[in-house]
């Protein structure tokens, strides 16, 4: 085992670097040592890097909450995971014991705390982590998909939340990897007509290649009077995955439809138009993280059943880690994996 390892390092507002960290070492009775297999990036750690920062994160952490894993050894209360195990991560670690975590929502815990967030994440070589938010995966699932179990299970989350009757027609605003999840986790369910609503080119292509009906450019046309138009009184379901499109779901849903909100955006503004959600009796549903979705997207990655090969548009090392960053900054990529 060696003694350092290289990690990506948020050292304050607008500053990372990849540094020799020490390896983790296993602190307390149901800590799991883990190598790292590969990695995702998230909008989210774009947002911690932003200046000023669009998402708060303990200074001197390790970012990436978006991994996957080989267990390599644990503290003496773990049972269920030995060395070898694949795992991916549920980053965000509850107490269990809060109102809400006793309510089962455990995603509302008032003392949850996130790896790669707030504590030591995975774009490193090694991580430790509690037993509890490891969930065993099939070493048959290639890593660069089990990586995509975190925001899976989000969106999964949402469409309990929102499920659909086949045949309904759903809008997407925002074509990034959350826009393309709902993209294909509606279509697997079902869905009939499918809008994703997108300014960027290269995304647009990307939804469009993995099956959506229209890709609609808002900067050169009517977003909800084509998603009207298509589907005669609006979409069953939209979703908001920007954090900022809520005014235009409202246009685009038909009576009685259903509005996602997932996207998270605290400098957004818009005026909400109360009296058209009442009048037409339009549902709004905010929908956080998750609760117990994370068993069955691990059951669904074991089955393939999702073309994330489409989404996942960059794989690198983590010493490549700048160019998929700027990359991301630059609306050229969908999805980026590193691997150390």
């Amino acid at each position: 085992m060696p003694q350092t390892m290289e990690a990506l390092v948020f050292r304050a507002p607008g500053e990372w670097g990849l540094e020799a960290f020490p390896v983790p070492k296993i602190q307390k009775d149901d800590d799991v040592l883990l190598k790292v297999n590969a990695a995702s990036i998230c909008g989210t750690d774009l947002h911690i890097l932003s200046v000023p920062p669009g998402h708060p994160a303990t200074q001197g952490s390790i970012l990436g909450h978006e991994y996957t894993a080989t267990v390599v050894d644990s503290g003496t209360a773990v049972q269920h995971l030995k060395p070898g195990d694949h795992v991916v991560i549920d980053p965000n670690v509850t107490c269990g014991l809060c109102e809400y975590c006793r309510l089962g929502m455990s995603n509302m815990c008032v003392n949850m705390t996130t790896l790669g967030i707030f504590i030591h994440g995975g774009l490193a070589e090694y991580n430790v982590a509690p037993a509890r938010a490891l969930h065993k995966i099939s070493a048959e699932v290639p890593a660069h998909h089990a990586t995509l179990a975190e925001p899976l299970s989000c969106v999964f989350n949402a469409l309990e939340k929102a499920p659909i009757m086949p045949g309904e027609s759903v809008a997407i605003y925002g074509g990034g990897p959350i826009g393309l999840f709902f993209l294909m986790l509606y279509k697997a369910a079902g869905a009939g007509l499918t809008f994703i609503v997108e300014p960027v080119e290269f995304r647009r292509k990307v939804a469009q290649d993995a099956g959506v009906s229209a890709a609609i450019d808002p900067r050169s046309e009517d977003a909800a009077a084509a998603i009207k138009s298509a589907t005669r009184i609006g979409a069953d379901i939209v979703v908001d995955a920007t954090g900022s499109s809520l005014t235009d779901c409202i246009v685009a849903v038909r009576r009685g439809g259903r509005v996602v909100l997932f996207g998270m955006n605290q400098h957004a503004s818009g005026q909400v138009r109360q009296n058209e959600i009442t009048r037409y009796e339009i549902s709004i549903i905010g929908s956080y993280i998750q609760r117990t979705a994370f068993p069955k997207v691990v059951r669904m990655l074991e089955s393939h059943l999702l073309p994330l090969d489409k989404v996942i548009t960059h794989r690198l090392k983590l010493a490549q880690v700048g160019e998929g960053l700027d990359a991301m900054r630059a609306g050229k990529t969908v999805k980026v994996v590193v691997t150390p």
